[in-house]
């Protein structure tokens, strides 16, 4: 019996568990259930549920849930030794200063970027290009810290010509394309900031990015998310990770029809493959 708990896609029994926590009904079904899918949306509490109840579960979100926000990813990166920007987490805003005599990082130069632990689409993602400009986001991360949020990383600054990678991993498939900030003005490459899609320049280069990518879902099982790639200045050209993204934009994949007929394509041929 295939149980889904995903609005699109049909299995042999459904349930709509979004907006709530899971009870003992869900539990007897994903109990008596050969398989589970579950939307991207649902929380840990559903997850967990699934995984110590069922043998099959689609998406793998191991990752998502053991290694959460982007100091999560950052730790997963480090431990899988896959190649990433250089990165110091700090948990706090004090614990910059505890580690650090003077304001500015000794490891960081400016310009670098600093990443709060939550936000996507580019959104709490900063370049530092001063001392003044750092004051200011820490100023802002004690804000944030004084409402219960906490948690930044301040990475290396990779020169990327004004874009960024994206691989998209949909079950088996993989898509990827290069997203363009046209505007030198700003920073971020997302869509969501003005970005464009180029599904078409440096195949070669693509080609390298999905084949980590691919190792590194082999490594983790995890089998839908974004990955956002850079890539090293030298001549290797080498893939460095920047993010995973499990709720990840449409529009690089041809919208959200589409995506939903991927989307259940893929499941269906995990389902067959079990």
């Amino acid at each position: 019996m295939i149980l889904s708990f995903h609005p699109i896609f049909e299995g042999d029994k459904n349930i709509y568990c979004a907006g709530r926590e899971p009870g003992a009904d869900d539990l007897a079904a994903v109990r008596a259930a050969d398989a589970v899918i579950l939307p991207q949306g649902c929380k840990a509490s559903l997850y967990t549920m699934a995984r110590e109840n069922c043998a099959n579960v689609f998406p793998n979100y191991d990752s998502r849930f053991g290694y959460p926000g982007k100091i999560g990813q950052t730790r997963l990166f480090r431990e899988l030794n896959a190649p990433h920007p250089k990165t110091e987490i700090y948990t706090s805003h004090s614990s910059l200063f505890t580690s650090h005599s003077s304001l500015l990082t000794p490891h960081f130069s400016v310009p670098f970027v600093f990443k709060f632990d939550w936000g996507g689409e580019g959104d709490n993602v900063f370049l530092i290009r001063s001392s003044e400009e750092f004051e200011a986001i820490l100023q802002k991360a004690a804000v944030f810290e004084s409402t219960g949020q906490s948690g930044f990383l301040i990475q290396e600054y990779i020169p990327s010509q004004n874009r960024d990678l994206r691989v998209a991993v949909i079950g088996q498939k993989m898509i990827s394309y290069w997203r363009v900030q046209k505007d030198t003005e700003k920073f971020c490459s997302n869509l969501s900031k003005g970005a464009v899609i180029d599904s078409d320049s440096d195949p070669e280069i693509r080609a390298k990015a999905a084949a980590a990518v691919r190792w590194f879902c082999e490594k983790t099982g995890i089998n839908l998310a974004g990955f956002d790639l850079l890539f090293s200045h030298d001549e290797e050209k080498k893939p460095l990770f920047i993010e995973i993204n499990y709720f990840f934009g449409r529009q690089g994949l041809g919208g959200s029809e589409r995506f939903y007929d991927i989307l259940t394509e893929e499941i269906r041929t995990w389902i067959k493959n079990l």
